[in-house]
C-alpha cells in the first residue's frame, strides 16, 4: 500500500467548527422518573394538579379557629373545647364551631371551620384544678391569625403552573417535584450514542492475557473514551477490535455507523503505510478533516460514514484523550443538551523552564503543588505566585501522563519556550479536581510507599534519584527520595532515612548458584540491570568501579562482560518480574522485592535511602506530619550504612 502524505493541517479552530457541523442529535426519549436525573429536558411540563392538594397542619398541634384566639397570652390562655382528633392520611371527620379545636397531626387535612393551628408547644390540657377549664379542654398560651402554621392548597405548586421548563437538567430536586405532581415519566434529550471501535492487532482487553513478547498491549482507548462518552452526556458502545486488515475494519466500523450517532475510532490515523483507516472512509463516506495542527493529537480524521458522523483519534492514550476532551467532548455535551462544564482554571506561574517550538498549538498536563504552607487553591481569585505549574508529560504513549496531571495548558504555537516563574493559566479537567497535599519525586521505593499510604491526598512521581535531586534544585516538588551513593550539594532539609538491602534477584533455589558479581562478569548469566537514574544502579556502578580499580581492569570490560548490563528497567520490581518471566537469570533489586515475590536473594550491599524536603515547604502541614512518620519509625537523619 503506497504512503499517505497527510494534508494540509487544519487550524483547531477550523477542526472544532466542523464536528459541531456534523448532526450528533439522538432525538427524544421517554424515561421514567427512576433514570431521569441529569437527563435534558424536552418540553415544558406545567403541574396538573395543585401540591399540597389540601390544606394541611405544618406541625403537630391543634387545629382551631383564629378568632378564638385573639387576646389570648400566657397569663390569660383561651380555652377552648376539644371536638376531637385528625390523623395525617385520613379524612377529617370533625367539624369546628366557635370556641373549638381538633387535635391534629403533621400534615393532616385540616378540618371545616378551622384556619389555623397551634403548635403543641403552646399548650396545655386542662386538668379541671380550680380555675382551670374541666377537662376535654385545652388553654391556648398564645394568638394566631387566620393561616399561622397552615399550607393552604396549591401554596407549593398550583394547578396550572409552570414546573419545569424545556433545557433543565433534571437534578434529585426536580424529581422530587415532579414525584409531588404525579409525573412517572418525561420527555429528555436522547442521549447521542457513540460507538467505540479501537484498532490495532497488537490490542488486548483488559482480563485476557497479554503476549509482551508479540508486542501485544492492553487497551486503554477503549475504557477511557467511553468514560469521557458518559461524562459528556452520552451512551458509550464499545465495539470489537478492528485489526489492521482493510477488510475487517471497514466492517466494524459499518457496523458501528449502522448502530450509531457517532463512531469513534483509535489509531490507524497516521500517514504510515499501514494505517488504512482513513481510506475507509473515503471509500465508504466522506473525509471531511485529516490532520489537525496541534500537540498531541495532529493525526485526527473527521468526516462522515453512512450517516453517522465520524472522528478518528491518534492511538496513544494521551493523544487520544486529549483530542477527545478538546475537539468531541463539547461537540456530544452540545447534542445532549448540556452545558459547558464550570470553567475551572488556576492561575499559577512555571516551575521550572519548558522549552516547544513546534509551531503547533500545544495541549500541555500539566500538575499543581502549592509553593506555601497553605494547600487549598480556589479559581479565578487564585493569587499569583501560590500554585507552582509543572509539566507531566512521559510522551502520547504513556497512559500516566493524564493521571498524574491536574489540568492543561494551551501554549500558543508562536511560543518557543515558556520560562521559570512566567504565569499561566491551567484549565482544570474539572472542577472538583484537587491538587495533592504533598507532592513527592524520586527513588521507586516500597518503604516510602507504604508511608505515602498513610497521607492522604499525596502524589508521588517515581522518576529515580538523579531527576528527583534536579526537580528538587528547581524548587517543584515538596520532598525528593534519594537512594546510593549520589552525593550532590543541594540545599535541602533532611528529614530521615532507611537503609535498604539490595543485590541480585534470582529464581527460588538459586538453580544456577550465582553468589556475586564474579558470576556476572565471568558466566554465562542473563543479567537485567535499573537504569542509570536509579540509586540501585548508582551502587552497583560503584561496586564495578571498586573492582576495575582493585583488579586494574578498565570498568568498561566489566560493563561490556555482563550479558545485559545495559538494560535497564525503570520499577524496582520490573527485574525481578523479568527473572519470574525466564527472560533472565539474574535481576538488580531489593532483598524486601525478592522477599515478597518469593524469590531468592543474592545480597551485593546496603545502601542509605535519604528523604530530602524542599526548604521553603517545612511549615506544610503534611510535610511534619510526614516528619513524625519518620520518627516513629526509628528512621533518623543522617543515619549511615555501609556495603557488606
Amino acid at each position: 500500500m503506497d504512503r499517505k502524505e497527510f494534508r494540509d493541517l487544519a487550524d483547531p479552530a477550523e477542526a472544532h467548527e466542523t464536528i459541531a457541523s456534523l448532526s450528533l442529535e439522538a432525538g427524544i426519549d421517554r424515561v421514567s422518573l427512576e433514570d431521569a436525573r441529569g437527563r435534558v429536558l424536552v418540553s415544558r411540563l406545567d403541574a396538573e394538579l395543585d401540591v399540597p392538594g389540601f390544606d394541611r397542619a405544618s406541625l403537630d398541634g391543634y387545629a382551631l379557629r383564629a378568632r378564638d384566639t385573639f387576646g389570648a397570652d400566657e397569663a390569660d390562655p383561651a380555652r377552648l373545647s376539644v371536638a376531637g382528633t385528625v390523623h395525617a392520611g385520613q379524612e377529617p371527620d370533625v367539624s369546628l364551631g366557635e370556641g373549638q379545636a381538633a387535635e391534629i397531626s403533621t400534615g393532616a387535612v385540616m378540618p371545616d371551620g378551622a384556619d389555623a393551628m397551634v403548635p403543641i408547644e403552646r399548650i396545655d390540657a386542662a386538668n379541671g384544678a380550680a380555675g382551670d377549664a374541666a377537662p376535654g379542654t385545652i388553654l391556648v398560651r398564645t394568638s394566631v391569625a387566620p393561616g399561622d402554621n397552615v399550607m393552604f392548597a396549591g401554596a407549593d405548586v398550583a394547578a396550572g403552573e409552570r414546573a419545569l421548563g424545556p433545557g433543565a437538567r433534571i437534578t434529585p430536586r426536580d424529581i422530587g417535584l415532579l414525584s409531588a405532581l404525579g409525573i412517572d415519566e418525561i420527555p429528555v434529550r436522547g442521549r447521542p450514542r457513540v460507538g467505540i471501535v479501537s484498532t490495532g492487532d497488537e490490542l488486548v482487553r483488559p482480563g485476557e492475557d497479554v503476549d509482551s513478547a508479540r508486542g501485544e498491549i492492553y487497551d486503554v482507548n477503549s475504557y477511557t473514551i467511553a468514560a469521557g462518552v458518559e461524562d459528556a452526556g452520552g451512551e458509550a458502545a464499545l465495539y470489537p477490535h478492528a485489526g489492521d486488515d482493510r477488510e475487517e475494519m471497514e466492517r466494524v466500523l459499518r457496523t458501528a455507523a449502522d448502530e450509531c450517532d457517532l463512531v469513534l475510532s483509535s489509531g490507524s490515523t497516521s500517514a504510515s503505510a499501514v494505517d488504512v483507516i482513513y481510506r475507509v472512509i473515503e471509500d465508504g463516506g466522506e473525509l471531511l478533516l485529516h490532520g489537525v495542527s496541534v500537540k498531541p493529537g495532529k493525526p485526527m480524521l473527521v468526516g462522515r460514514l453512512s450517516e453517522s458522523a465520524y472522528v478518528g483519534l491518534p492511538g496513544y492514550p494521551v493523544s487520544a484523550m486529549m483530542v477527545f476532551r478538546s475537539f468531541v467532548a463539547p461537540a456530544i455535551r452540545s447534542a445532549a443538551g448540556l452545558p459547558e462544564p464550570a470553567a475551572a482554571r488556576v492561575t499559577g506561574r512555571m516551575a521550572r523552564e519548558e522549552r516547544y517550538g513546534e509551531g503547533r498549538l500545544r495541549l500541555m498536563p500539566v500538575g499543581l503543588i502549592q509553593s506555601g504552607s497553605d494547600s487549598a487553591t480556589s479559581s479565578d481569585d487564585q493569587p499569583e505566585g501560590d500554585t507552582l505549574v509543572y509539566p507531566v508529560d512521559k510522551g502520547s504513549g504513556a497512559t500516566t501522563s493524564l493521571a498524574q496531571a491536574d489540568g492543561v495548558v494551551e501554549v500558543d504555537p508562536e511560543t518557543d519556550y515558556l520560562e521559570a516563574g512566567e504565569s499561566v493559566t491551567v484549565q482544570l479537567f474539572s472542577p472538583d479536581v484537587h491538587p495533592p497535599a504533598l507532592l513527592g519525586v524520586g527513588e521507586d521505593d516500597p518503604t516510602m510507599n507504604r508511608l505515602l499510604d498513610r497521607l492522604e491526598n499525596a502524589r508521588y512521581l517515581s522518576v529515580g534519584s538523579r531527576p528527583a535531586l534536579r526537580r528538587l534544585r528547581d524548587g517543584v516538588p515538596d520532598v525528593a527520595v534519594i537512594a546510593g551513593p549520589i552525593e550532590r550539594a543541594i540545599d535541602a532539609a533532611e528529614l530521615g532515612g532507611w537503609g535498604r538491602e539490595w543485590g541480585l534477584i534470582v529464581k527460588p533455589g538459586n538453580p544456577d548458584e550465582i553468589e556475586g558479581l564474579s558470576d556476572l562478569i565471568e558466566r554465562d548469566i542473563r543479567f537485567v540491570n535499573r537504569t542509570n537514574d536509579s540509586g540501585t544502579r548508582t551502587s552497583l556502578d560503584r561496586l564495578l568501579a571498586e573492582r576495575s580499580h582493585d583488579e586494574g581492569v578498565a570498568r568498561n570490560d566489566l560493563e561490556d562482560a555482563i550479558d545485559g548490563y545495559g538494560v535497564g528497567l525503570r520499577a524496582h520490581e520490573s527485574p525481578a518480574r523479568t527473572v519470574i518471566a525466564s527472560d533472565a537469570d539474574a535481576g538488580l533489586g531489593l532483598a524486601e522485592t525478592a522477599d515478597r515475590l518469593d524469590l531468592a536473594f543474592v545480597p551485593l550491599g546496603t545502601h542509605r535511602v535519604r528523604l530530602l524536603a524542599n526548604p521553603d515547604r517545612l511549615e506544610k502541614p503534611e510535610m511534619r506530619e510526614l516528619e513524625e512518620m519518620l520518627a516513629a519509625e526509628a528512621f533518623p537523619p543522617g543515619t549511615e550504612f555501609q556495603r557488606e
